[in-house]
């Protein structure tokens, strides 16, 4: 099966990695394929009661540079497998910013990593590449 625009939710983890390499596969499978990759980071937020407290500006900062270093990350990746691709980092819940990025810009299938989390674990503590899979119109390469 051979898609022509094809994009990687990344986030720097080794189930991650093996879905970039697959990616990578896929579309050097065919010269006219594209890859665009989506990291998606959130900030921490805390609840206290009814409301949110909040956050220190310094533990704010360190989350963005954590995203920017797994974006740098991944176009050095790329590089190395010989792979151009367009690199997107978008603040936001993960599981929403890829199916959102997906949709607003016509890819013909997602590749996301799976972090092997057991049954009982996925469901109590949810899953972005479950919630990818759950809610994708396009189809969705989980890689183990």
């Amino acid at each position: 099966m051979i898609f022509s625009k094809v994009l990687l939710a990344y986030d720097g983890s080794d189930a991650s990695n093996k879905a970039l390499l697959k990616a990578a596969e896929l579309v050097k499978g065919s010269p006219s394929s594209k890859l665009e990759v989506v990291t998606a980071f959130d900030f921490p937020r805390i609840f206290m009661g009814e409301g949110l407290a909040p956050i220190p500006a310094s533990i704010n900062k360190e989350y963005y540079d954590l995203a920017e270093q797994t974006t740098d990350e991944v176009k050095k990746r790329l590089a190395e497998q010989g792979v151009d691709a367009k690199v997107e980092l978008i603040q936001g819940s993960p599981a929403e910013v890829i199916l959102d990025y997906a949709n607003e810009n016509g890819f013909d299938a997602i590749v996301i990593g799976s972090r092997g989390l057991g049954g009982i674990r996925e469901f109590v503590l949810g899953s972005v590449s479950h919630n990818v899979v759950q809610h994708a119109r396009i189809p969705v390469l989980v890689v183990k």
